[in-house]
């Protein structure tokens, strides 16, 4: 609540929080209204402490004032406040286990920008710096709203294994952060978005339980690249720049960066993830001299939080405003690297923007991200769930539209494609790619992913990646020879992608339409071709009766000595002509 910064006993929560340099919370969510608070309200010490400290209303005081007035106990009236079950239940020396609980009443959401957006937002202009924090709110708020709409269930019955989804909505404290834990402050624009574990259940009289918060935690991945998204778009609608993918570590996933901002910039930075790169080849020598072989990759994630542990700085003393601490940036940056690069920031980054905008489309092709999505899922997971294609979805999103909008529901119509074309069930509540589905006609090739998966030279992204590459040029090299078996002419007109039902005849009762954001109309798509078609013909049939009648007109030619013709064979609609003959309209 106070940033980084040390609250003296006695201080009041405002007075720290102003010489900390950080402003009030505020209190998000659609489960505000069952509690009697607003959005946007600010968040005093007071209702953290009884709602995120003690699980019991944010106006518990009032409440418990009032009804012993009305000559409730005090216990019954202190009860009457707790949503739920109260922290001592879990106290309760019965059995060993509630002995050992703990008891959890919130959980904190980070929602960081990119690097390049915390350069822009601490070097930039007044102004750039409002309309990026508003980008801020509006993704993280979008975010929030989808976690309400669909992860957040309830806990139901005994021991929680009925799963609802909320009646209202969460309860959030937003919290706003400026700087970095590194030992120089750097920017660092995030949100601390604590989520109250309480919520009603959605039952007539209203009863406050649990969330699940294995719910919350296994989309956590899928809500992160949904942010990402939605900060992208909010910034190119609103500043008029583009993104692309910037590779931190070769051969891992890429990360999506404001295009024209010096990478210069992103060193000056990200000094706190230098300190953990330095510590991290000492940690990592120690684990293959202990184990006998390089960490794997969960492996190398658990040794890169223990560097990141191991070189965390303490908090500071000394506490600045937020006009202080960009002056300070501001001038910390011209210092290493001149005027000319933060001054020219903007300009640069509109320049780079519009070079992006011209080689990028804003259709996106499902069938193409379907293929994309499951190469990548599968190769770097093998067994998976919908969630990891649904994040999966919108990283692809993000990497195609490098920040223009996207249809609502878009990323759940790829994730949909890929369940019902390319996937088989894989165990229990798992499901794995159909390599029959994604190579249908020739089943020698159904192979190509299988040398992918165990390519251990290289790292899973860069295999995956492989794989995707290898379904793409699959799938174009079908819909190449779909269209050229449809030519009745040398010459076809150019039609909208064949639909996925035409790539796999099979599976045709649950692929219909599935090329575009838009809908594609297969029988549209045909009466073009036939009126196409129809006009070359009768193109043709002019073309041939102005022949006819310059020849009477001329009068009759001699006719060499060769042996009589033979008849004339009308050709068929995508026959080829017979050899060494030349029939049809150029």
């Amino acid at each position: 609540m106070v940033g980084d910064g040390h609250r003296a006993a006695g201080t009041p929560l405002r007075a720290a929080q102003d010489e900390a340099g950080v402003p009030p919370g505020v209190w998000k969510g659609r489960g505000l209204a069952a509690v009697g608070l607003t959005a946007g309200d600010v968040v005093t010490e007071r209702q953290a402490e009884l709602l995120l400290g003690e699980g019991r209303h944010p106006d518990a005081d009032r409440i418990e004032r009032e009804l012993l007035e009305e000559g409730r106990s005090p216990a019954k009236a202190q009860r009457a406040t707790v949503l739920g079950r109260p922290i001592e239940h879990n106290k309760s020396p019965k059995t060993e286990k509630a002995k050992e609980r703990t008891p959890w009443l919130a959980m904190d959401l980070v929602f960081r920008a990119p690097s390049t957006a915390h350069i822009a937002w601490a070097l930039g202009d007044d102004e750039t710096r409002r309309v990026l924090e508003l980008c801020q709110d509006i993704a993280r708020d979008k975010t929030i709203a989808w976690f309400e709409d669909s992860v957040a269930e309830i806990r139901w019955r005994s021991g929680g294994k009925i799963r609802k989804p909320v009646r209202d909505g969460l309860i959030v404290a937003v919290f706003r952060h400026y700087e970095s834990r590194a030992t120089e402050s750097k920017p660092l624009l995030h949100d601390h978005a604590v989520v109250s574990i309480r919520a009603r259940r959605p039952d007539d009289r209203g009863t406050w339980g649990n969330l699940s918060a294995d719910s919350l935690m296994t989309h956590i991945v899928a809500a992160d690249t949904l942010y990402l998204l939605y900060f992208m778009e909010e910034v190119s609608a609103r500043l008029g720049w583009a993104w692309e993918p910037r590779e931190v570590t070769p051969g891992r996933r890429p990360v999506m960066e404001i295009a024209g901002i010096d990478q210069r910039l992103i060193g000056w930075q990200s000094t706190r993830r230098q300190q953990i790169e330095d510590a991290l080849p000492v940690i990592t020598a120690k684990y293959e001299e202990k184990h006998g072989h390089a960490p794997g990759e969960r492996a190398a994630y658990a040794l890169a939080c223990q560097a990141a542990d191991q070189t965390r700085p303490p908090k500071r003393t000394e506490l600045r405003s937020l006009t202080e601490l960009r002056k300070r940036w501001r001038e910390s940056a011209i210092r290493a690297y001149g005027a000319d690069i933060v001054d020219r920031l903007p300009e640069r980054a509109r320049a780079a923007a519009a070079v992006v905008w011209a080689r990028v489309r804003s259709v996106v092709d499902i069938a193409l991200a379907a293929v994309d999505v499951v190469a990548v899922v599968y190769v770097m997971r093998g067994a998976f769930k919908r969630h990891h294609l649904l994040a999966e979805a919108r990283r692809y999103l993000s990497y195609v539209l490098r920040g223009r909008p996207h249809q609502a529901g878009l990323d759940e119509q790829i994730v949909q494609a890929v369940v019902d074309d390319y996937t088989r069930p894989a165990g229990r509540r798992m499901m794995t790619a159909d390599l029959r589905a994604l190579y249908p006609r020739d089943t020698e090739d159904q192979a190509v992913l299988r040398p992918l998966t165990r390519k251990r030279t290289a790292s899973p992204y860069e295999r995956a990646r492989l794989a995707a590459g290898a379904l793409r040029t699959r799938v174009h090299a079908v819909r190449r020879a779909d269209r050229l078996g449809s030519r009745s002419r040398p010459h076809a007109v150019a039609v909208p992608a064949a639909p996925m039902s035409r790539l796999q005849p099979t599976r045709t009762e649950r692929k219909a339409g599935r090329v575009s954001e838009q809908a594609t109309d297969v029988a549209a798509m045909d009466q073009t071709r036939r009126t196409f078609e129809a006009a070359a013909a009768k193109m043709a049939a002019k073309l041939q009766d102005g022949v006819r009648d310059r020849a009477v007109a001329s009068g009759p030619r001699p006719q060499p000595t060769a042996p009589t013709t033979p008849p004339t064979h009308t050709q068929q609609p995508g026959a080829q002509p017979p050899p060494g003959r030349t029939t049809g309209v150029a």
